[in-house]
């Protein structure tokens, strides 16, 4: 199943989208660790987060009710998002 563009498009229109996939692309993560790798204030990386989530493009792997040491993952859609962003160049270099 190709990628849906609305999704791509989604995610190109936000740096911070960008970032969050791009990261968790190379395995899961805590926002504070995307937000230090990608340079990236926390409060951004959480939203960007938790629209990506709303989006079923990345997953929470932890219980719901933790506050701390929460960890994300992408999800096989995010991840064929991700793998069409980068194909098609979409991608900004950041």
């Amino acid at each position: 199943m190709s990628p849906d563009w609305d999704a791509v498009s989604f995610v190109i229109s936000s740096q911070y989208r960008v970032a969050v996939l791009r990261r968790l692309a190379d395995g899961p993560a805590t926002p504070s660790r995307i937000a230090s790798d990608s340079d990236k204030g926390i409060a951004h990386i959480s939203r960007a987060l938790q629209a990506l989530t709303d989006r079923e493009l990345t997953e929470l792997l932890v219980s719901e009710d933790r506050r701390k040491g929460r960890v994300y993952g992408i999800t096989e859609t995010g991840s064929e998002v991700w793998t069409k962003i980068e194909r098609e160049g979409l991608a900004t270099a950041e």
